[in-house]
């Protein structure tokens, strides 16, 4: 599902168009584009680009939900993933999920109101020794308690 609540600048799509939307099975890289300039897929970009290559939008929304790495919701300024592995999960980061849920107002595999802050849920950073860990952004946080968590998060801004 594509959800939207501002107004896309579609001038940027114009120049991804030219150097590659002339060229057979461009959907990827024409994706992947739009995804860097806009942080994920907007309803608004996704019709332009169909419109504008004869794709059908059909095809572009298959290619965007078989594929994992796109995203068809806007994300927060700031990425917060947080592990819920074995080792991690057993060292209680379900009451960091909690925490940071009822201190931002953020659900995991969702994002705040503001934008803010996107949370995920994800199974294994491969830093078990340091359970339970977080990735804030590209930052690797390991034996976290709530407070540190939410401190550093805080610390982002």
């Amino acid at each position: 599902m594509i959800h939207e609540t501002e107004t896309i600048d579609l001038a940027p799509l114009a120049e991804i168009l030219f150097e590659v939307g002339h060229q057979r099975g461009a959907v990827i890289p024409i994706l992947q584009r739009m995804q860097d300039i806009y942080g994920y897929l907007p309803k608004e970009a996704m019709q332009a680009v169909s419109q504008q290559t004869g794709i059908p939008l059909s095809q572009l929304m298959g290619v965007a939900t078989f594929y994992a790495q796109f995203r068809l919701r806007r994300r927060g300024k700031h990425l917060i993933r947080i592990c819920d592995g074995t080792a991690c999960h057993v060292q209680g980061a379900g009451k960091l999920v909690n925490e940071m849920a009822k201190q931002l107002g953020v659900q995991p595999g969702g994002t705040s109101p503001d934008y803010r802050y996107t949370m995920e849920i994800v199974y294994c950073l491969g830093s078990c020794g340091l359970a339970p860990v977080a990735v804030l952004d590209d930052k690797v946080l390991g034996r976290l308690t709530s407070d540190n968590l939410i401190e550093s998060v805080e610390a982002l801004e």
